[in-house]
C-alpha cells in the first residue's frame, strides 16, 4: 500500500443503517484503512486480505488528486512485488493534471517497470498485476485502465461501470454467450486478457469523463466485482454517508459474501468541482473587460468631448469689457467648460443692448479670428456711432451761436422795395 497523503483528523464514522448485518472489518489481520480530504475532494479507502488467500497481492495509491488500485498476480513474493512497483510507477509518472493520455502513459510505464524488476530479480518470472488509476481535476476526471480491477461513477444514486474488463470472461459477456451475473462465478473468471509485466508492447484503456459535485467514485480490484453484483454495489455505495463508511461496507460485503480473493476499494468523493468558482472568476473576468471596455469609452468621449470644446469660441462679458471665450459657454459639476483667452477694450454699455443681450448668453463664432474681426466690427462700429453723435453734437452747437430767424417770421423788404398797402373798406 502506498498513501502519500497528509490524512485529515480523525472523524467520527456515522454508523451503518439498522438491520445491514456484514462482516465486520476493523481490527482484521492484513488490513489496511487510510482516509483524507480536502476543500475538492473526500476520500476513503479499504484493502483486506480476504477469507482464502494467506496474503495481499493488491496494492493501492492514494496521492490526491491521483488514486489507483493495482491487482498483483503471481502468487506469493510476486504478486504484491509487482503491484508495488506498479503504483510506486503510476505515481512517479503521472501528469499533474488530468490529461488521461499521460496517465495511461504512466501505467504502461509501469508494466516496462514490472518487466524489468523481474528480469532484474525483483519478484519473480512471470509476475504481473492489472492497474486502474483516475486522477480527478476540477469537473473532469482523467482514466487509465489494464487488466480486471474496476473503476465506477455513482452520480444521483445510479452506478455506471465506466471502465472494461480485459478478461475471458468479459469476452463471452460482450459476445452474448454468458450474463455478467454467471460471469462473476466462470470458472474461467480469472483468465487475464491484458495485464502489466508480460508484454512490452501492452497498451493501456484512457479516457476522460465529467464529474460533478456528489459525484462517488469507486475504485477497486475484482475481490469486490467477483462477489458482489454491481446492483448490490449501488445499494452499498448510495447508503454510505461518507467515501470510508462506503469502502468499509463494500469490503464487507465481500467478505460476507465469501472473501475468496484479496479485496481492495477507494471511494473518492466530488465535493467541489470548480465549476461554481470558475463561473465567479468568467463573471469577475467580463465585469472586468465590460468595465475596461466602459472605461475607454469613457475615456474616448471625454478627449472627443474636450477637442470639441476646444473648437468652441464665443464672445461674452468680460467684466465691463468683451472678451474671446474658447470653450462652451457654460458648466458641468460646477466646473467651467471654457476659459478667456483674449481680452478687448470695447465697451459693452456702448455697444447695442440688442448685442449686450446676446452677449450675455454668449456669442458663438467659429474661431479665434472671427472673434477678433467681431469685435473689430464692434469698435468701428462704436466709434462710427461716436463720431456720428460727436458730429450731430456740434451741428447743434453750431446752429445755437448764429442766431437762427424763426421760421414764422415775416422776411423785411429790400430796400427801395414796394410797399403794399391795404385799406380798409376798399
Amino acid at each position: 500500500m502506498t498513501a502519500d497523503e497528509t490524512m485529515s483528523a480523525p472523524v467520527q464514522e456515522p454508523g451503518n443503517a439498522p438491520g445491514r448485518a456484514e462482516m465486520p472489518v476493523e481490527g482484521r489481520a492484513g488490513a489496511d484503512a487510510v482516509q483524507g480530504s480536502n476543500q475538492y475532494l473526500s476520500w476513503g479507502s479499504r484493502s483486506d486480505v480476504g477469507l482464502v488467500r494467506g496474503h495481499n497481492e493488491d496494492s493501492f495509491l492514494l496521492r490526491a488528486p491521483l488514486f489507483a488500485v493495482c491487482d498483483g498476480m503471481g502468487g506469493h513474493a510476486a504478486g504484491e512485488v509487482a503491484s508495488s512497483i506498479a503504483v510506486d510507477t503510476i505515481g512517479r509518472n503521472a501528469p499533474g493534471t488530468a490529461d488521461d493520455t499521460l496517465l495511461g502513459a504512466a501505467i504502461e510505464a509501469a508494466n516496462l517497470a514490472v518487466i524489468n524488476g523481474a528480469e532484474n530479480g525483483i519478484g519473480k518470472p512471470g509476475m504481473g498485476c492489472t492497474a486502474s488509476a483516475v486522477l480527478i481535476e476540477g469537473n473532469k476526471m482523467a482514466v487509465g485502465h489494464v487488466g480486471d480491477s474496476r473503476v465506477y461513477l455513482l452520480r444521483r444514486g445510479t452506478l455506471v461501470r465506466v471502465t472494461h474488463d480485459h478478461s475471458y470472461v468479459e469476452e463471452l459477456v460482450d459476445s452474448g454467450q454468458i450474463t455478467a451475473d454467471e460471469a462473476r462465478v466462470h470458472p474461467s473468471r480469472s483468465i487475464i486478457t491484458r495485464a502489466l509485466g508480460s508484454d512490452p508492447e501492452m497498451y493501456a484503456d484512457h479516457f476522460s469523463l465529467e464529474v460533478t459535485n456528489g459525484d462517488r467514485i469507486i475504485v477497486c480490484s475484482d475481490g469486490l466485482s467477483s462477489m458482489v453484483s454491481d446492483a448490490d454495489i449501488e445499494s452499498v455505495a448510495v447508503s454510505a454517508a461518507s467515501a470510508q463508511q462506503a469502502a468499509d461496507n463494500l469490503v464487507a460485503s465481500a467478505l460476507t459474501a465469501g472473501g475468496s480473493d484479496n479485496v481492495t476499494v477507494i471511494v473518492v468523493d466530488v465535493l467541489n468541482d470548480g465549476v461554481a468558482a470558475a463561473n465567479h472568476a468568467n463573471l469577475r473576468k467580463r465585469a472586468a473587460i465590460i468595465g475596461g471596455v466602459l472605461a475607454a469609452l469613457v475615456a474616448v468621449v471625454a478627449v472627443a468631448a474636450v477637442f470639441f470644446i476646444r473648437s468652441e469660441w464665443y464672445l461674452a462679458p468680460d467684466g465691463d469689457t468683451v472678451g474671446i471665450y474658447q470653450g462652451m459657454n457654460g458648466d458641468f459639476l460646477g466646473i467651467s467648460l471654457s476659459a478667456l483667452v483674449g481680452t478687448s477694450s470695447v465697451e459693452v454699455s456702448d455697444l447695442p443692448s440688442s448685442v449686450q443681450d446676446q452677449l450675455a448668453r454668449g456669442i458663438r463664432v467659429r474661431n479665434e479670428d472671427q472673434a477678433m474681426e467681431t469685435i473689430s466690427q464692434y469698435r468701428d462700429q462704436i466709434d462710427a456711432d461716436k463720431s456720428k453723435a460727436a458730429q450731430t453734437a456740434e451741428e447743434a452747437q453750431a446752429g445755437s451761436d448764429g442766431n437762427p430767424v424763426p421760421a414764422d417770421a415775416e422776411a423785411a423788404p429790400a430796400e427801395g422795395a414796394p410797399v403794399e398797402t391795404q385799406k380798409g373798406g376798399e
